[in-house]
């Protein structure tokens, strides 16, 4: 088969298409016997994501004079009709991220999001669980919190005043990223380092893992916990190696996510990276009024891969990137 930019034939082979189409069949059968409403919001908006980890891919229309932006997730859409009043809502469609090309990412892929009014994360958790045993006959999910996580697999507590330098003792004991962890002055991103690098190896590939209540100041947005406001109710859940999912109990209050866009705008500054506008819309619907619920986003394409047992997300994929 012809390799790079000659190669005309599809990246995944045809059986792997059809447990494609079959998981697609599944997932929407799923929300249909749930009476969730399927959506299909625009893929290219005004505004983009002022998150400080994530870029987006941008083009210009003839007769606009400010670049569109490709999104990187159905969010901030799909929270404006939930506070029109659309009740519960998922979709199933392409995203795209100005991001890494990797084994697990394409800048362009398939996911899987929705929200759920009324829900809790713990009940969201719940019903991720149903959908991940269903479509890859996964096991009940277990549960960590981040800080349960952190203190089994490093002897940390993230949530201590003194937990930059305690990590950063941790990960001297790992020589492929000590050096990295010693120069890093951000407490976050040194904690991202070693969820990533140290815990989510760590964590039994044979049972879904859920991660929850990740520091306040990685709430993206999700509301605080009341009962304990250093940390987020948010969640991660993880299986087979890989990350497969990212979920909310829903921020509702404007002013607190215009406080948090603020702050993107700054982390944004300290790392190099353009600014980007916070949108304008979505705020507007916050303050109209976005009911209590709770949301997650779903990497369609990984779920593929761990049911196909394939290694690389091109391999799953009709036209990778490198074939698009």
């Amino acid at each position: 088969m012809l390799q790079g930019s000659d190669a005309w034939q599809p990246s995944a082979d045809r059986a792997t298409l059809q447990q494609r189409a079959a998981m697609l069949r599944q997932v929407r059968d799923f929300f249909y016997a749930r009476q969730v409403l399927e959506v299909d919001t625009p893929l290219l908006a005004r505004f983009g994501v002022t998150d400080p980890h994530l870029s987006n891919l941008t083009t210009h229309l003839s007769g606009s004079d400010h670049a569109w932006a490709l999104q990187t997730s159905p969010e901030y859409a799909m929270k404006r009709l939930l506070a029109a009043g659309s009740g519960c809502i998922y979709q199933l469609g392409k995203a795209f991220r100005d991001d890494e090309q990797s084994a697990r990412h394409n800048p362009e892929f398939t996911l899987l999001e929705w929200y759920r009014v009324g829900f809790t994360a713990p009940q969201l958790m719940a019903e991720l669980g149903q959908l991940i045993s269903l479509l890859l006959d996964a096991p009940a999910p277990q549960s960590l919190t981040y800080q349960q996580a952190f203190s089994r697999y490093l002897q940390v507590d993230p949530l201590a005043p003194d937990s930059h330098q305690a990590l950063q003792q941790a990960l001297a004991n790992y020589p492929e990223f000590a050096d990295l962890a010693q120069r890093e002055t951000d407490v976050d991103t040194l904690q991202q380092l070693a969820m990533a690098c140290v815990i989510e190896p760590a964590l039994d590939a044979s049972v879904p893992t859920f991660i929850t209540h990740y520091p306040a100041s990685q709430a993206a947005l999700a509301r605080l916990s009341p009962s304990d406001a250093r940390v987020a109710e948010r969640f991660e859940l993880f299986y087979r190696g890989l990350e497969l999912a990212n979920g909310y109990h829903e921020l509702t209050d404007a002013e607190l996510q215009q406080q948090r866009f603020i702050s993107d705008q700054q982390q944004r500054e300290q790392l190099g990276r353009p600014p980007m506008p916070a949108d304008r819309r979505l705020l507007a619907a916050l303050q109209h009024g976005l009911p209590d619920c709770a949301g997650v986003a779903v990497g369609f394409d990984r779920l593929v891969m761990l049911r196909c047992g394939q290694s690389h997300i091109q391999q799953v994929l009709p036209f990778a990137i490198d074939r698009a």
